[in-house]
């Protein structure tokens, strides 16, 4: 069962990030890696599809708040399905995510939603709804009024978002954050005052032993 990690350190004790587990679900060739890649090198490259899964941490700063994102960036493929279940333990988030040139890849998240609803409840995990790829709006497939609508339907959050154009990604992950420290909040967190722009830090992306590419 996930849970949301607070301030817990002593008194006095260097301020600690809190650090929250997210993974990154969706069908093969949506965009998924390029979103993180663009998160956190602010740069567009055109990328094989995760074998396995790939590991990224990213530090932000919202609200007077230090946060480290931990990102399983999970492989879409099919045959690591049940792979990717694995790495579902002690997420705190998901980012569920689809092309909007693709009406398949949009049931494929719906039906990822499901599987989470079967690990968690609500209150155990914060969900984007994320509609990649608004670069192909000519070849568009799913409506931006069917993607808002199924979210608000599951209360999850929602955005559609552009990796090769930098269209709302940081904005996408920025409104995961600022729902995560709210849900620390709940937890026993301290409370964040205040809305300071977002400050983004690059720390590091790695390859982790899970990936097979």
């Amino acid at each position: 069962m996930a849970q949301m990690k607070g301030n817990t350190q002593p008194e006095g004790a260097p301020h600690q990030p809190s650090v929250f587990k997210v993974v990154l679900l969706g069908s093969s060739s949506v965009g998924k890696s390029s979103l993180v890649i663009r998160l956190i090198k602010n740069d567009f490259k055109e990328i094989l599809p995760t074998l396995g899964c790939a590991f990224f941490t990213q530090m932000m700063e919202i609200d007077n708040s230090t946060l480290k994102l931990e990102i399983w960036d999970t492989a879409g493929q099919e045959k690591y399905h049940s792979v990717c279940h694995l790495y579902f333990r002690g997420a705190n988030a998901a980012v569920l995510v689809y092309d909007i040139a693709n009406k398949d890849s949009f049931q494929r998240a719906q039906n990822w939603l499901k599987e989470l609803e079967n690990e968690f409840s609500p209150e155990e995990i914060v969900v984007i709804l994320v509609g990649n790829k608004t670069d192909l709006e000519d070849s568009r497939q799913v409506t931006l009024e069917e993607g808002k609508a199924f979210a608000e339907s599951k209360k999850l959050l929602f955005m559609e978002t552009s990796a090769k154009l930098n269209y709302q990604v940081t904005e996408a992950f920025t409104a995961l954050a600022r729902e995560l420290l709210k849900k620390e909040e709940q937890n026993g967190g301290q409370t964040q005052q205040g809305s300071p722009p977002v400050d983004l830090k690059t720390t590091r992306i790695e390859k982790n032993k899970c990936c097979l590419d």
